[in-house]
């Protein structure tokens, strides 16, 4: 074997790299397929993609520089990739985590871009998915970029990880309502209202009993996006309340009047007759 740089040796060098740069597009392009066809996001099949094609990449050009340099071995271009590896990951330990998070986010394939999530604090929809870090937009109309350690090793809750989910309303009736008249009514605008399933079915259920009244919770399914649980529940607030004002279904009043007895007249009245002394005799001594 040749130890000395050649015309030729240089050539066939780069018809190899030239080669594999072509071959890792194609395998790129093959993976991301295969990813998608298998069920995979977008975001993660595009980012395993890159990463099988930076591997065909880096074959072609090890592969490449022994070739051109014939006393270079390919354990010695491992060698000294190890190396700047471990410098590399003590100089960037926050990158690389961030990295190695999102692969793992990736691999899960949990949550994908539009996706409508809340980590912490923080609730919007994905917009984004990098190796680094994702890209949440919030309600509000925010963007926010959560780093990928943060999505790894919090809890998140994906909202649109089913098509439905379900949603409470409760309401405190008196006392001494028809409480199975009340449920009926309430099951009845339910039926009748646009944002509320029939699939799960509605459910009406009392659930406590408090001070002077009971309280009726209602529980029913809706779209998992944001705003349509939002509006339906809007809808069942001022539905349920028409229906009960219609059907003479009394609900706890949140203002208490208290009614004061004959002792608690007299107590008063006492006492105002005392102020009343007391201002009298300080007008007198000024």
């Amino acid at each position: 074997m040749p130890t000395s740089i050649t015309w030729e040796g240089a050539w066939l060098a780069l018809q190899i790299l030239a080669a594999g740069v072509a071959a890792s597009y194609l395998i790129r392009w093959a993976v991301r397929s295969l990813l998608l066809w298998r069920g995979r996001g977008p975001s993660s099949a595009s980012v395993f993609g890159r990463v099988v094609q930076w591997v065909v990449v880096f074959a072609a050009l090890s592969t490449a520089m022994t070739v051109v340099f014939p006393s270079v071995r390919p354990v010695d271009i491992l060698g000294g990739i190890t190396i700047v590896s471990i410098a590399a990951g003590i100089a960037f330990q926050t990158v690389l985590g961030n990295m190695f998070a999102g692969l793992v986010i990736l691999a899960r394939d949990r949550f994908r871009i539009d996706d409508q999530i809340s980590v912490g604090d923080l609730r919007g929809t994905v917009v984004a998915i990098g190796l680094t870090s994702t890209v949440v937009r919030t309600f509000d109309g925010q963007l926010v970029v959560v780093p990928n350690t943060v999505l790894h090793d919090e809890v998140v809750t994906v909202q649109t990880g089913y098509a439905q989910i379900r949603s409470t309303v409760s309401f405190a009736l008196d006392e001494k309502a028809d409480f199975e008249h009340a449920r009926q009514v309430a099951l009845r605008s339910l039926a009748d209202l646009a944002g509320v399933l029939d699939d799960p079915e509605p459910k009406a259920l009392l659930t406590e009993v408090g001070d002077g009244y009971v309280r009726l919770e209602l529980r029913f399914w809706t779209g998992s996006l944001q705003l349509e649980t939002l509006e339906a529940r809007n809808l069942v607030v001022s539905g349920v309340l028409e229906s009960f004002q219609r059907e003479g279904v009394a609900t706890k009043a949140s203002t208490v009047v208290v009614e004061a007895g004959p002792h608690l007249s007299r107590l008063l009245g006492e006492r105002l007759l005392d102020d009343g002394d007391g201002q009298d005799r300080d007008s007198a001594v000024h």
